[in-house]
């Protein structure tokens, strides 16, 4: 079995079918002995440019580990689905299981934004103080 990673932009309307999409890709994958390695919900964002008059998209990203005949099967299934504007599957070497790029830029702007605060509300009390 081999190691792939899968980006799906989903429709914006179809965001809360996604949870959904998501444990009926995640069952394939199981139900031939696959395994998820990676899964992220990166939610709602911006496009760079419009797919389909659209300027929003739903993104979800799956590292997984696979048959070949399991990714045919996974690639069909995005094709025959509406709601899934794009999907790429790219063949990696090894399994990838940290976060990406894409999360830690998430969480490090809410930690970068609780520092601001958290400055921002003590140099406000230190002014008021005096």
């Amino acid at each position: 079995m081999r190691h792939y990673e899968i980006v799906l932009m989903v429709h914006p309307d179809q965001s809360e079918q996604v949870s959904g999409m998501i444990e009926r890709y995640s069952a394939v994958i199981t139900s031939a002995k696959g395994q998820i390695h990676r899964m992220e919900d990166w939610g709602r964002r911006q496009l760079t440019y419009p797919i389909k008059k659209l300027h929003k998209a739903h993104y979800v990203l799956i590292n997984l580990e696979a048959s070949q005949k399991v990714i045919d099967e996974l690639e069909k299934s995005f094709r025959f689905n509406d709601a899934v504007i794009r999907s790429m599957i790219i063949r990696v070497k090894h399994a990838v299981t940290e976060g990406s790029p894409m999360l830690k830029t998430k969480d490090e702007y809410r930690e970068d934004l609780a520092t601001e605060t958290k400055t921002y509300s003590e140099a406000n009390s230190e002014v008021n103080n005096e």
